[in-house]
């Protein structure tokens, strides 16, 4: 204990009669005077999402801690896959940068929209990760081939940054037709398809006829968030008047 710090030994109010309980950092639960349990809100329960005797240790696990505990991982998880991306991609900056803007974008319109953020923005680092393959089997980087040349990547990616199944299945669908949406499409492939737009618009030179921006943005944005998006930055925006 010579080498903890202020803070390690804190109060806090007892949910159910509101007096101080003390509690030392490395204390699972304490018992309050009145009888009830409390566990400590400052300790990491990491552990307790795998291990066998969790409840033997900590008891029930709050499900806030566990929703924050999630949470983390999910964050984490997130910015992984972006690191992997740039390693793939190397010195290939455009490629980057590229997918750094579609992030950005899917990021905005999932805060409004909803969804799996891991899902999403996971697609989003992703989604042209066949381009390379791309160039040098076939010598065009053309949106089938990107497709087709995708999911094997991402999923080995994915994979082995241990992401769950269910959620690599997804993300490999979202890359493998990110040119071509379905008729029915799920709101995740749809904030991609959108988000992906919102840099080829200004990237590939749809700016330059409003007539066609305003038929293209029409006919690819589905989403509130996304269409109010792409009128705010490409029709609405004082340069375009």
């Amino acid at each position: 204990m010579k080498f903890w710090k202020p803070g390690d030994i804190f109060d806090i109010d007892c949910p159910k009669c509101g007096k101080r309980v003390e509690f030392f950092k490395d204390e699972v639960k304490r018992k309050c005077r009145c009888g009830h349990i409390i566990v400590n809100p400052k300790i990491n329960f990491a552990c307790a999402e795998w291990c066998p005797y969790a409840e033997q240790c900590v008891g029930e696990v709050p499900e806030e801690v566990k929703a924050k505990q999630r949470q983390e991982l999910r964050d984490s998880a997130r910015e992984r896959i972006g690191l992997e991306m740039k390693k793939y991609f190397g010195t290939d900056f455009k490629r980057v940068n590229h997918a750094l803007k579609v992030a950005r974008h899917a990021e905005r319109i999932l805060k409004m929209e909803g969804g799996n953020p891991l899902v999403v923005l996971g697609s989003a680092f992703l989604h042209d990760i066949g381009i390379h393959e791309a160039e040098r089997k076939y010598g065009n980087t053309s949106g089938h081939y990107q497709e087709k040349e995708g999911p094997p990547i991402a999923r080995e990616i994915l994979t082995r940054l241990d992401i769950e199944k269910e959620i690599v299945d997804e993300i490999c669908d979202i890359i493998g037709r990110h040119h071509h949406p379905r008729e029915e499409e799920t709101l995740h492939f749809q904030i991609l398809y959108e988000a992906d737009w919102l840099v080829n618009i200004e990237e590939k030179g749809f700016l330059k006829d409003r007539e066609e921006l305003e038929t293209l943005i029409g006919k690819v944005f589905k989403t509130v968030t996304g269409k109010k998006f792409a009128e705010d930055l490409y029709l609405n925006s004082p340069a375009k008047n």
